[in-house]
């Protein structure tokens, strides 16, 4: 060999080596951020699942922070609005009942009285109350003419209040047969399927055994008379068992149960199912409690016939009026956005159930639901309570049975989980051997199909080749081509070995990845099998309602003449 040939030799061996070294590096540290990017690929689908997740949650949290904070906005201003608008008529509600208090006493100057009452007559110029009140000045001044003619005008401005009020204001005065001509006149204008919501202060009046005996029989015939008169209409069971299935559900709770079951929240589809049939079972028992509290301990009648009636006076002067109705309504749904923390959607389902008790005209019947079940919103007394409950008793029962039936038809019978891809569903959690063994089988295939990715390629093998090749035509053309083919035939090696790590690595994150998932299935079967028993614990809870509603006497108990003796009135 001559002199120039090694030269070359020696300089393009010691290049050729150092860049197949380079080169070697260089496609160990590819092959291994290839690897790397597929696991962080995976990690980060995983987390933008999770972030989606997260922001859907905040964009949810914000908008109802927002109605929240727009609720309270608008309440302050539907408020003032109504103070603004109506403010005056407080003034004339404040003197009501003042008026006959210091009639009582007589520490008033009946001039006194008149010209006050004078005076609401002009700041009040459409408020049936302001001439009533000046005809009760005259009346007790004795001023037949002015009574007449001040009676006129609070008839024409509303005759059903004006009738009604006076039948309380006669019955306090224990002036019977006027009692009894005012309430004839007010039950002349009323039909049974189109009341007036002031018509719960007569419920009132015979629930609390304001008035006496005769007036009260009057009034129960008159009461009986329209039970009857409705139940003769075709429909009639039809549309009580609706109604009062839509009062029973004003009561249903709304919680979130996620918190207290996490991996089903988490890993089932079924969920939202899930919870709210665990808050219908829930209806069970706030429903029982909420009878309960009704009949609960014994009613405590006012100390004399005038407080009594003063009690009532005061409901039906302080009600509103129908004309607030609309502000009325918007400001209570603006209460209820932020009664359930700014969520728009389940406030106005919620008032969507409690509108009824809002119109201004409802059926007595209706009137008997909205008194039972929302008693603030009706401005019902306990003792209305126990007698709407009584007269309803029938219905209540078919309404909550018809809301049981749905309620369990409701409960999901097959709950589905999905975990890392595999889906699968249970009844109860019985076949968790089964599950296991089919999510096992999934990961394992996973894992084999990501362990059938790692495997020597045509580059490798070609390597290979071309390193034997290399290797015999050596044996003619010398070391160079040898030392090439030993550089690919060790290159071909070097990415086995780290396969076989990638292998190994793949196979410890699946059994980590297997274990994990594995121990969320059991999770998910343990929190099914433990709300399947919240859910029929609290589902039982459905008979003691129906026991309890049964257990009320179709004879309900009210009080009567005012005393503590009570009377037996027949239930619808």
């Amino acid at each position: 060999m001559s002199t120039t040939e090694r030269i070359i030799q020696a300089a393009d061996l010691t290049f050729i080596n150092n860049s197949l070294r380079s080169l070697n590096r260089d496609i160990e540290a590819v092959s291994q951020q290839v690897n790397g990017v597929g696991t962080e690929l995976a990690d980060t689908r995983s987390e933008l699942a999770r972030l989606e997740q997260a922001f859907m949650q905040f964009v949810a949290a914000d908008l109802r922070a927002k109605e929240l904070a727009l609720a309270e906005t608008r309440q302050i201003k539907i408020r003032q609005e109504l103070e603004t608008t109506y403010g005056y008529y407080a003034e004339v509600r404040r003197q009501a009942t003042g008026i006959l208090q210091a009639a009582d006493v007589n520490v008033v100057r009946v001039e006194t009285i008149k010209s006050a009452t004078e005076g609401l007559m002009l700041s009040a110029p459409r408020y049936w109350l302001a001439p009533a009140l000046v005809a009760l000045a005259a009346w007790l001044n004795d001023q037949q003419d002015l009574a007449k003619r001040a009676l006129a005008e609070a008839v024409r401005r509303d005759d059903e209040k004006t009738s009604l009020f006076f039948a309380l204001v006669s019955r306090r005065a224990d002036r019977g047969s006027a009692c009894r001509v005012w309430l004839d006149r007010y039950f002349g204008m009323q039909d049974p399927k189109s009341l007036d919501r002031q018509s719960v202060i007569l419920v009132d009046a015979l629930a609390s055994g304001i008035f006496g005996g005769e007036v009260r029989l009057q009034c129960t015939r008159r009461v009986e008379s329209w039970v009857e008169e409705l139940s003769a209409e075709v429909g009639f069971v039809e549309t009580q068992r609706h109604q009062w299935s839509d009062g029973l559900l004003t009561k249903l709770p709304e919680n979130d149960n996620s918190q207290r079951y996490r991996h089903l929240a988490r890993f089932s589809s079924t969920w939202a199912a899930l919870n709210h049939s665990l808050n219908e079972a829930t209806l069970h028992e706030v429903v029982r409690d909420h009878f309960v509290g009704i009949f609960d301990g014994a009613l405590t009648p006012a100390r004399n016939i005038e407080a009594a009636v003063d009690d009532l006076l005061d409901s039906l002067v302080k009600n509103f009026d129908d004309e607030e109705l609309p502000l009325r309504r918007e400001d209570r749904l603006n209460q209820l956005i932020i009664e359930k923390s700014g969520d728009r959607d389940a406030a106005q389902r919620k008032q969507a159930l409690e509108t009824t008790i809002l119109d201004e005209r409802v059926s007595f019947t209706q009137l008997l639901t909205n008194a039972a079940m929302n008693p603030q919103l009706s401005k019902a007394t306990r003792a209305t309570q126990r007698y709407a409950t009584a007269l309803s008793r029938t219905w209540i029962r078919d309404a909550h049975d018809d809301l049981t039936a749905s309620f369990r038809a409701r409960v999901p019978s097959d709950v589905a989980l999905s975990i890392e891809g595999w889906t699968g569903s249970t009844r109860s959690g019985e076949n968790e051997e089964e599950l296991i063994g089919k999510l096992g089988a999934h990961l394992d295939a996973e894992r084999d199909a990501a362990l059938a990715k790692l495997k020597i390629g045509i580059k490798q093998w070609a390597a290979i080749a071309f390193g034997v090749l290399m290797i015999v035509f050596s044996i003619s053309a010398g070391w160079f081509l040898a030392l090439i083919g030993v550089a690919s035939i060790g290159w071909f090696f070097a990415e086995k070995q780290k396969i076989a790590k990638a292998k190994v690595r793949v196979a410890e994150e699946a059994a980590k990845k297997k274990e994990q998932c594995e121990q969320a299935l059991k999770a998910c079967l343990a929190e099914l099998v433990e709300w399947r028993r919240e859910h029929a614990r609290r589902d039982a809870i459905a008979v003691e309602v129906t026991n309890f509603i049964d257990s009320i006497s179709p004879d309900q108990h009210i009080l009567a003449s005012h005393d503590n003796v009570r009377r037996v009135i027949s239930a619808a």
